[in-house]
C-alpha cells in the first residue's frame, strides 16, 4: 500500500481532541477565574510589596512560578505579556528578568507552534494546494532570517508570528533559535523599564521612536542574508571560456 494511501493511525483524531480540549479549558479557566485582572498594570503595582517580599523569601520557588506564568501566558495567547515583562523586571532586575522572560516566552511560543502543527498544519497545506507549497518553498528557503526579521521588528502581533510558521515546514530547531535570539532585544527593553514600574502610569507610549526605529534596523539587518542570496541568483554566469 502506498503512503498516500496509509491508513491514518489510530487515535491520532483522539489526539488531536484532547490537545484542543487542554487548550480551550485552560483558555477558559483563565478567564473564569478573572486571570485577565491580575495580569493587570493596576493589579501589578497595587502588589508590588507582596511580589517583591515573596521573592525576597522564596527567591528559587519565585523564579520557577514565574517561569510557568509566563510560558503558559504565552502558550495560550492570553493577554498581558508587557505587563508580565514589566513585573519580571521590577521583581528580578534586568539582567535575571531578562534571561527569565526569554526562555519563559521560547518556551511558551515554541508549544503552541507545534501544537498549530501538530493541529492545523496538514489540513492548510492541502486547503491552499499548490499556492501553499509555493509560499511554504519561499519561507523556509530563508526560514531563520524571515522569523528573526519578524521577531526583531515589534509591528506584528507576538502570538500570530508563533502560530503562522507552523504551517510552514520550518524545523522546530530553527523556530527556536531565531525565537531566542530575536525576542531579546525587545524582552530586554521591557524588563529594564520594569524596574520603573511605581512611576509607569500606562503601557502606551513606553517606547520612544528612536528605540522602535532601531528595532526596524535590527530586522532590516536580519534580511540582508537573504538579499545578498537573491541578488547573488540573478548574476549572469561568468562567461565560459
Amino acid at each position: 500500500m502506498s503512503a498516500a494511501n496509509a491508513t491514518p493511525p489510530p487515535g491520532r483524531p483522539w489526539g488531536k481532541l484532547v490537545v484542543v480540549a487542554l487548550f480551550l479549558g485552560a483558555i477558559v479557566a483563565f478567564f473564569s477565574f478573572g486571570g485577565q485582572q491580575f495580569l493587570s498594570l493596576e493589579s501589578v503595582k497595587a502588589n508590588r510589596d507582596a511580589l517583591l517580599a515573596f521573592a525576597d523569601r522564596h527567591y528559587v520557588p519565585a523564579l520557577v512560578i514565574a517561569f510557568l506564568v509566563y510560558a503558559g501566558a504565552i502558550a495560550l495567547s492570553v493577554p498581558g505579556g508587557l505587563v508580565l515583562s514589566l513585573t519580571m523586571g521590577f521583581i528580578f532586575g534586568r539582567w535575571v528578568g531578562t534571561v527569565l522572560v526569554v526562555i519563559a516566552a521560547t518556551a511558551g511560543a515554541t508549544g503552541v507552534f507545534l501544537a498549530a502543527r501538530y493541529l492545523f498544519a496538514d489540513a492548510a497545506r492541502k486547503r491552499l494546494g499548490s499556492l501553499g507549497e509555493k509560499i511554504n518553498a519561499g519561507f523556509t528557503d530563508n526560514a531563520f532570517a524571515y522569523l528573526l526579521f519578524l521577531r526583531l521588528v515589534p509591528l506584528f502581533p507576538f502570538f500570530l508570528v508563533n502560530i503562522a510558521p507552523a504551517f510552514t515546514a520550518i524545523p522546530v530547531r530553527t523556530y527556536v533559535l531565531a525565537t531566542l535570539i530575536g525576542i531579546v532585544p525587545g524582552t530586554f527593553v521591557y524588563v529594564n523599564l520594569g524596574q520603573t514600574l511605581g512611576r509607569i502610569d500606562s503601557l502606551q507610549g513606553l517606547v520612544s521612536a528612536p528605540t522602535l526605529l532601531a528595532f526596524g534596523l535590527l530586522g532590516l539587518f536580519a534580511l540582508l542574508p537573504v538579499v545578498w542570496k537573491r541578488l547573488k541568483s540573478r548574476r549572469p554566469e561568468a562567461a565560459r571560456p
